[in-house]
């Protein structure tokens, strides 16, 4: 018997659920291929990761354990300088991309030490292709010279950068919207129901009708994932953000605890914490950012502090993204990960390929959510 779209019902040939960095690099992603595209945001009463996050794009240490991790990393970080140009030139927003590498700064040689063998690792693990230097005091300082006394010393990475992820959002959303893409953010997604032709997805405002549908609705995906075959064995995890006043620019680098916006603030953070779906701040850990910051860069003592935010990470068990096709209900698809600055670039290109194709390439079964079951 042939089946009819729902009355009233809005139609796309896609529509992919969670409108923030994840959800809207894979939207335009599909929008490449020729897919009517429709994002199903849930607006800002969502937890919003991709406004919380700290903007790096960020390639040491991303897969110590996991060198499929690593190898997707770092071609997201080198598919970023096309992207970001391409995104620039369509919209007109520069998203501040810079990718001139990072340092990660140690305050003990225990700490430098165990990092360096962590790399040392990875790079036996890449076949010799891994690029990094682990520096003394002086070698951080003649990267960043305002190092405190107490640093141990540092890793660098040439690879690593960052972006500005607020300008990143509003520049993909641009984009999508003016490709003709649909933004639908009048509330949450409440059911996904599988159907022979597709996808009927209801939400509070109405429904959509779509041949194949694309989760990416952060801890969201927890509730959705099992209604199209799937599982997104999720975790909450905090981290809090201090954000300091405008100061001259001496942060030429990024680095894995602070770093200096275009505009001139200074983000600090790292902090990580199992509170569950609590996204406050505390006096307590802000402290301990800032203790450390000043450590690693004692100028920051007399800087003010204007704001702070807590942001809930999207973590699996492991650390490490699901990328997972259903077999059950074949057209839909689980993508979920914590990193998804850095892995802009990827999910717009390779992986949204992959999506557009109709199943995901065999190399990403090492992310499916199986992992946990074994």
């Amino acid at each position: 018997m042939k089946e009819t779209v729902t009355p009233g019902a809005r139609i796309a040939d896609v529509c992919v659920i969670g409108g923030g960095l994840v959800g809207m690099a894979i939207a335009l992603g599909l929008q490449r291929n020729g897919l009517h595209v429709a994002v199903l945001d849930e607006g800002d009463v969502a937890l919003r990761a991709s406004r919380g996050n700290f903007g790096l794009v960020w390639v040491q240490g991303k897969g110590d354990t996991l060198p499929e991790y690593a190898d997707i990393t770092r071609l997201s970080a080198r598919l970023w300088p096309t992207f970001a140009a391409a995104i620039e030139d369509y919209t007109g927003v520069d998203v501040q991309l810079q990718q001139r590498g990072g340092l990660y700064l140690c305050l003990t040689e225990q700490e430098l030490e165990d990092r360096t063998r962590m790399l040392e690792k990875m790079r036996e693990a890449a076949g010799g292709d891994y690029p990094y230097e682990t520096m003394d005091l002086k070698q951080a300082r003649e990267k960043i010279p305002e190092v405190g006394d107490t640093v141990a010393g540092a890793t660098w990475c040439p690879e690593d950068g960052h972006v500005n992820p607020l300008l990143l959002l509003r520049a993909m959303t641009k984009r999508f919207k003016m490709q003709g893409g649909i933004i639908d953010n009048t509330g949450r997604v409440e059911t996904i129901v599988p159907r022979p032709a597709g996808f009927r997805i209801r939400g509070r405002a109405g429904d959509w009708e779509c041949a194949r549908v694309v989760l990416c609705a952060g801890l969201g995906n927890r509730e959705l994932a099992p209604q199209v075959g799937l599982s997104a064995p999720l975790l909450p995890n905090r981290g809090q953000v201090l954000v300091g006043e405008r100061v001259r620019p001496f942060l030429n680098y990024p680095t894995g605890h602070v770093r200096q916006t275009g505009e001139g603030t200074l983000q600090i953070g790292d902090s990580k914490e199992d509170v569950g779906f609590d996204s406050g701040t505390t006096t307590k850990v802000m402290a301990k950012i800032a203790h450390r910051a000043i450590r690693l860069f004692p100028l920051l003592r007399d800087v003010k502090l204007v704001r702070a935010w807590g942001a809930l990470r999207v973590m699996t068990q492991d650390g490490y993204p699901i990328y997972q096709s259903s077999t059950a209900y074949p057209g839909a698809h689980l993508v979920t990960c914590h990193s998804g600055v850095t892995l802009t670039a990827f999910h717009e290109g390779p992986l949204a390929d992959s999506i557009a194709s109709g199943l995901y390439d065999s190399s990403f079964e090492v992310f499916h959510a199986e992992r946990f079951t074994l």
